[in-house]
């Protein structure tokens, strides 16, 4: 069951062939027959893999069991005495816990709740304490949100998700949002899971979905209520930074959409830190590597890429011995580079492409100078973005080309408030010239600690599309080229 770090499974499984309209209602068949809160969970149970329990009502010679559902007992297995039930609960527990919620017969609203109870003993008299004060029980198992799964919902069309967070964590800010079919090609790259929406079509399903098999079925994904109302159907735009693109890393979630909606990204395999490696992407015909850190967000040239292997484990202690700031390193493949950039689309709408021959990393970080990129190659990198465009909506992208295929190697959302000359826009009181030759980790320090209402002039024109540009987008500081 999910708590503060785990979901509760007994409040948040309700079967709304039954209506809650708020935490005092009662919930209701169509024609008016009441569900208690475990007859609710058991009749989920029918159809979905739920968090195991077991249920106990008041009577006169102490708890008398209810439901059940434990794994590799069949279903409302009738256990002799309350302590066996209890038992067999914690032998199939797998964070070897459990919760003990105490409710009433008529009300919705919990009593008592008891989060990982981590005894036979202790969750035995918690259930006879209860029942001793005419209370309804429901034991089940502790399911910890933190295990780098994501919980979250599904409706219609669209699925709205997050890491560390029960279901209802969709109603704060920071998930991820995703039409459904691309969220079930995400979870099977990322969890290798087949995960079936098929019941959420026609209403709303809350789930949590987990790297161990949990539940009264031993599955990866835990259903906590099905509702069969209707929502009408609302813009899906898929967007990031969010809270799971934070967990696997900014530049592995940007290429990941990329790849499941069938873009070119090169073969890349991320090593987490809180999940297993997954792999995703297509042969290039090039049988070299690099290796690129994944900030939690982007972080314009401040972390290494590379070409060749390195040890990606030596490379996190040596950058973020904290874990705070990088959330994984990628080994992807290389691509045979004829010409290398990046395209951004301009504050006023227009694509900016720019690029140098061979590989571009000298390019983004602002150690040479965009060249004249070939009519041919132009047009072909403005059709994958006419393509992402229609797809994802505004994107900013690295590309390499190899003479045939333009690749993406790195893709994020959303336009740059940059056009012309003008970085970033807004006036300042005063303006700092900066030599551009410096480098981007004196710019970067110098964004951070510029006085309020100061602008920073550049000595030359660089690339839009640059890391140099990166920094001052992300600082917000009113930027441009030349004194004007």
């Amino acid at each position: 069951m999910l708590g503060t770090s785990a979901v509760n499974c007994v409040e948040a499984c309700r079967v709304k062939e039954v209506t809650l309209v708020g935490p005092q209602s009662k919930p209701h068949q169509p024609n008016g027959a009441f569900f208690r809160k475990d007859e609710t969970l058991d009749r989920l149970a029918e159809t979905f893999n739920v968090a195991q329990f077991v249920s106990f009502a008041p009577g006169q010679h102490g708890p008398a069991q209810q439901f059940s559902r434990i794994a590799g007992y069949e279903a409302n297995y009738r256990f002799e005495t309350v302590r066996d039930a209890i038992v067999a609960l914690f032998g199939e527990s797998t964070e070897g816990t459990v919760n003990v919620r105490s409710f009433s017969a008529h009300q919705a609203q919990s009593r008592e709740f008891i989060y990982g109870v981590d005894t036979v003993e202790a969750a035995v008299a918690a259930v006879q304490r209860m029942a001793g004060e005419g209370a309804y029980t429901i034991v089940n198992e502790t399911i910890d949100v933190s295990d780098g799964g994501v919980s979250g919902v599904a409706m219609g069309e669209l699925v709205e998700f997050r890491p560390d967070m029960t279901p209802r964590g969709v109603e704060k800010p920071g998930f991820a949002r995703l039409p459904t079919e691309w969220a079930v090609r995400l979870f099977q790259t990322v969890y290798g899971l087949s995960v079936d929406f098929a019941k959420s079509r026609r209403g709303r399903l809350e789930f949590s979905l987990h790297p161990r098999p949990r539940g009264w079925k031993k599955e990866n994904v835990i259903f906590w209520e099905h509702s069969q109302d209707f929502f009408p159907p609302v813009p899906i735009k898929a967007e990031w930074p969010n809270d799971f693109s934070r967990m696997i890393g900014d530049k592995a979630y940007g290429l990941l959409i990329a790849d499941i909606n069938g873009f070119p990204v090169p073969r890349t395999t991320v090593i987490g830190r809180r999940l297993a490696p997954f792999s995703f992407g297509r042969s290039t015909g090039l049988e070299e590597v690099w290796i690129r850190t994944s900030p939690r967000e982007q972080v314009p040239g401040k972390f290494t890429t590379a070409r060749g292997w390195q040890d990606p484990f030596a490379l996190l202690q040596a950058e973020d011995p904290d874990g705070t700031d990088i959330s994984s390193v990628l080994s992807q493949k290389g691509v045979a580079a004829q010409w290398s950039g990046a395209a951004i689309e301009t504050a006023s709408g227009g694509l900016v492409v720019e690029g140098v021959k061979g590989a571009g990393d000298r390019l983004m970080v602002g150690l040479a100078d965009p060249e004249r990129v070939p009519e041919s190659v132009v047009a072909k990198v403005t059709e994958l973005h006419e393509r992402l465009h229609l797809v994802l909506g505004a994107t900013r992208f690295e590309w390499v080309f190899d003479g045939e295929e333009v690749w993406i190697v790195q893709l994020h959302s959303g336009a740059s408030v940059s056009d012309g000359d003008t970085i970033v826009p807004g006036n300042a009181a005063v303006w700092i010239e900066f030599e551009v030759s410096r480098g981007l980790e004196e710019l970067r320090s110098l964004t951070a600690s510029l006085a309020p209402d100061t602008g920073i002039t550049l000595d030359r024109r660089i690339g839009l599309t640059s890391h140099l540009a990166d920094v001052l987008r992300k600082a917000g500081v009113p930027a441009r080229v030349g004194g004007r």
